[in-house]
């Protein structure tokens, strides 16, 4: 296993030559590649230079750290950092041919790079990069009845986690993820349904209705989505069974069997992304108790 953790770590850091997918059954034959896909690299980096412009823009105006706080900016770049190593660098590459990078793909996509990225609520900010006659249009949007009704349906907490579990579950099922492995458009489809309702997932549970109704209905549905994606994960570590054979073409360069390769996978779905759900349910536990305590001295100081 340490020989395997090795060689997918040096993968990632080799030279790379342009192609997506290659038609070589050995990773030694062949260079490992970044994916240059228009589809991916036009809107990330696209949202890189608004946030910048925009972040730069209104700090010319209100003063550096006001409009976007650091802590914001720092959260939205190292999201950003990571959803582009999901998407663009060799991990994703190798996770065309091995499940385990895949999976740490998907992982990176919905644990990682979505809450810092909510977190950093950056549509302020790239709504300033915008020409001054621009913003006030594209900001009302959001004050139109029927997109207002719209958002607030797809961020309520129990909307938003049952579409962001039914997501991944409906792209796990082999008909689906075998069609993801030989169908370019399928695997962008199946990349964006995850990483948009996990955006919506946790948009609902920081931002959302849950801040109204208080963070133990946060803490619930965290809970709830740690419990059946663990499940998923441990389905696929204790299969005796390969649900997708096309996935592991590069296992035995790893030193893993196709079901070693499987069960790995696995374990990264149920333990790494259960103590990341598990750290975000205790810091909004935390969050609920403490201001359940402030209500109460306050309640206690007016009595």
């Amino acid at each position: 296993m340490r020989r395997a953790t090795a060689s997918i770590a040096s993968a990632l850091v080799a030279p790379a030559s342009a192609f997506a997918h290659h038609p070589a059954t050995s990773y030694a034959a062949i260079d490992v590649a970044w994916s240059y896909d228009p589809l991916v690299v036009i809107p990330l980096y696209l949202s890189a230079l608004l946030y910048l412009v925009g972040t730069l823009r209104l700090w010319r105006r209100a003063g550096t750290g006001r409009g976007v706080r650091f802590r914001q900016a720092a959260s939205f770049w190292t999201g950003w950092t990571f959803l582009a190593l999901a998407l663009v660098s060799p991990l994703h590459w190798l996770g065309e041919h091995l499940f385990t990078a895949h999976m740490l793909e998907h992982e990176i996509l919905m644990v990682v790079a979505a809450p810092l990225l909510v977190l950093a609520r950056p549509g302020g900010a790239m709504l300033w990069a915008l020409p001054a006659r621009w913003r006030g249009p594209i900001g009302g949007v959001e004050r139109m009845p029927a997109f207002a009704a719209a958002w607030r349906f797809m961020t309520d907490p129990l909307v938003a986690t049952l579409v962001h579990g039914i997501a991944l579950w409906v792209w796990h099922m082999p008909r689906f993820y075998n069609l993801v492995l030989v169908n370019p458009l399928a695997h962008w489809l199946q990349h964006l349904s995850f990483f948009v309702t996990a955006l919506l997932f946790w948009w609902a549970l920081l931002w959302g209705h849950s801040r109204e109704r208080g963070y133990g209905a946060a803490v619930f549905y965290l809970f709830v989505t740690a419990l059946h994606t663990g499940l998923l994960g441990i389905l696929l570590t204790v299969s005796k069974a390969l649900w997708y054979p096309g996935q592991n073409v590069f296992a035995a360069d790893f030193g893993l069997t196709p079901l070693e390769d499987q069960q790995v996978a696995g374990l990264i779905m149920w333990v790494p992304a259960g103590v990341i759900y598990a750290g975000a349910a205790l810091a909004l536990a935390g969050l609920w108790i403490s201001r359940a305590g402030g209500r109460l001295r306050a309640g206690g100081a007016h009595a």
